[in-house]
């Protein structure tokens, strides 16, 4: 039985007598900027609590949900007819997550990965079946475990130290770097051409914290052989369910708003802002899909007792203009934001020529045991793999490395190997087994993400068939620099001020690391901080919002007592 017990803290005190006590009953009212994963989860902790919250959302964009995001495509061609074009899928120790798919009767599905990063005899490693690169790097894989529990023990120094200066550090071989840990950290973590920059404590937890590592380190291969992921379902559908549930709840969600100026926050007036109507068709960016306003638009003048930022950090900082504190424009102005292109496609023969997608005997090096024996023949399709995998080595994660700078890649996704719903028959949804047959290879849906725009004279973008492009999108994306968790991280707890002067209180994956189960996790420790209570359904779950309230709020949570400021 799921664990029900309620886990609370206490209300700042100057909640206690609200403006609107007079018309409302005490009820404060809570506006969230933003509908994304942060945002929804704050507003749905915040909803258990008809009595003490009027909450609204205001998004921008036409639907919520942020970067998790569906698209439709055509089935008859590519075998569904839909996918998710953003957030994809993740760990099953996603509990959040998790919980608020099953909530609305959506289930993520099993997948077991499988990467090809590289390309060629001296670059190409997967964690399908032995490659010659992972026989060089023998020594610097086994090396780099024990460098990991040195990074553990070491944490406030050594955490801080870019993965660069770690590697120079400890001797490693510097094509270990280049071809194994960049790409390995970068795809999944989403850090991009910023890995080099990454903190040292990130990849630690990556591969030690039960709540946020995504697979164990293997000795022998560094990644290891078919690690269990999830994919997650319809996600627009998802959103959409979620939506209307919160609306049923009393929660007033305002889709196509754009808060276009913050011009008070204080005690006496409460938050005062203004909005006006947006269209996300109307591009004033110079035609990428960024920067885009509507500045001519007629605005609203409103107002609300506390406000929840659950936007990117450089909006935030940018919306707060004039009232913002010198806390607030040095935690905000600490995170680093690139602007970055996912080109959805059907372009195989693009696919073919930039990354490893079939065995060959070439790539494959002699195994040095019966295990690795068993992986060949699983990716030569000659037998099953762990857990009656169903044989054959079907990637789904790629990197490109740039020759001319190896610091900086491209990432891929064959999102029909990926994604359940291009394999998995819809009526069948609880069995993980193939239902479908295989879709041939030139009807594959692929998605190239070309990293940080400010280099995109390295891109390999303009190979890309234009007839076969089914979408383009741009990204924001954080950028895991050291940086981040020396200037951001560690003072998130001093601009987080709910009930205090600013009545502000910030929300995202971007306040701790990029991960869709992180953006819930921070907006509900924002509905906590508010005054909201925590429902504890999973021990492991309560575990990661008590680690998260302490780093980004600084306060301590105990099941059924008050949470403290520490």
């Amino acid at each position: 039985m799921p664990d029900s017990r309620i886990a609370t803290m206490s209300s700042p005190a100057s909640l206690q007598d609200g403006r609107n006590e007079g018309t409302n009953k005490g009820k404060k009212n809570i506006v969230i900027i933003g509908g994304g994963a942060a945002g929804m989860s704050c507003a749905a902790t915040l909803a258990q609590h008809p009595d003490k919250f009027n909450v609204t959302i205001l998004e921008r964009m036409s639907v919520v949900g942020g970067q998790a995001t569906s698209i439709p495509i055509d089935e008859n061609r590519y075998g569904t007819s839909w996918m998710n074009d953003g957030v994809q899928g993740g760990s099953p120790a996603f509990k959040h997550t998790i919980n608020f798919f099953e909530k609305y009767g959506h289930k993520q599905q099993d997948v077991k990965l499988q990467v090809s990063f590289g390309q060629g005899q001296d670059s190409f490693w997967t964690n399908c079946f032995p490659s010659h690169l992972v026989d060089r790097f023998s020594g610097d894989i086994r090396k780099f475990g024990k460098v990991l529990k040195i990074i553990k023990y070491t944490m406030p120094v050594l955490g801080l130290v870019p993965i660069r200066i770690m590697l120079r550090l400890f001797f490693f071989n510097k094509e270990f770097g280049d071809k194994m840990v960049f790409p390995l950290i970068a795809l999944f973590l989403g850090t991009g051409n910023q890995t080099a920059n990454v903190s040292c404590a990130i990849l630690e937890r990556l591969f030690d914290d039960p709540n946020m590592k995504l697979w164990d380190y293997d000795p022998e291969t560094l990644l290891p052989n078919l690690p269990l992921m999830v994919t997650f379902p319809h996600l627009s559908e998802f959103y959409a369910q979620w939506a209307d549930d919160l609306r049923s709840k009393g929660v007033t969600i305002r889709t196509n708003t754009d808060v276009v100026s913050i011009l008070k926050r204080n005690s006496k007036s409460g938050v005062v802002l203004q909005t006006a109507p947006f269209n996300p068709e109307d591009k004033k960016g110079g035609g990428d899909g960024l920067g885009m306003e509507n500045k001519n638009a007629a605005t609203t003048t409103e107002t609300y007792d506390e406000l929840v930022m659950c936007i990117l950090a450089d909006d935030a900082k940018k919306l707060l203009g004039k009232t913002s504190t010198w806390k607030e424009r040095f935690v905000l102005g600490g995170a680093k934001f690139f602007d970055d292109i996912t080109i959805t496609h059907s372009d195989s023969d693009y696919f073919a020529k930039n990354y490893e997608t079939r065995f060959s005997e070439e790539l494959c090096a002699k195994p040095k045991s019966k295990q690795q024996e068993d992986q060949i023949a699983f990716a030569k399709n000659e037998r099953p793999g762990p857990d009656n995998e169903a044989p054959g080595f079907r990637p789904m994660y790629y990197t490109h490395s740039y020759k001319e700078d190896m610091h900086k890649i491209e990432m891929a996704f064959d999102c029909t190997n990926y994604q359940h719903q291009f394999r998995q028959d819809p009526t069948d949804r609880g069995d993980p087994a193939p239902r479908k047959a295989p879709i041939p290879y030139e009807n594959h849906v692929f998605q190239s993400i070309f990293l940080d725009k400010s280099h995109s004279h390295l891109w390999t973008i303009d190979q890309i068939d234009e007839s076969k492009i089914i979408e383009r999108k741009w990204w924001h994306q954080l950028g895991h620099r050291w940086q981040h968790y020396v200037r951001v991280v560690p003072n998130m707890m001093f601009i987080n001020r709910p009930g205090a002067d600013t009545h502000t209180t910030f929300a995202g994956s971007w306040t701790l690391v990029n991960m869709h189960e992180m953006a819930c996790v921070s907006g509900i420790a924002a509905a906590c901080r508010l005054g909201a209570e925590y429902e504890v359904f999973d021990g492991f779950a309560e575990d990661l919002l008590k680690k998260y309230l302490l780093i980004s709020h600084g306060v301590r949570l105990k099941g059924g007592k008050k949470m403290k400021r520490v």
